[in-house]
């Protein structure tokens, strides 16, 4: 994955994945994320060569304010 982005309330990752990588194989990984880490499909580009590129989106975590000591 490369660094996140943050837009507004979301915060964007993307997720490259190799041409040898099956539906199945595909759909449990972003399973995965979603399970463990709150990532949403956001977008799915399939490339020429079989490879895809995802961008996976999640709602921005709530930040405690900073206490002042």
């Amino acid at each position: 994955m490369t660094d996140g982005v943050v837009d507004g309330d979301w915060d964007y990752r993307s997720l490259r994945l190799p041409a040898g990588v099956s539906r199945r194989q595909a759909m449990t990984q972003l399973a995965i994320h979603a399970e463990f880490s709150g990532w949403e499909l956001a977008r799915t580009l399939l490339f020429g060569d079989g490879s895809r590129k995802v961008w996976l989106r999640r709602k921005k975590s709530a930040r405690l304010p900073d206490l002042i000591t």
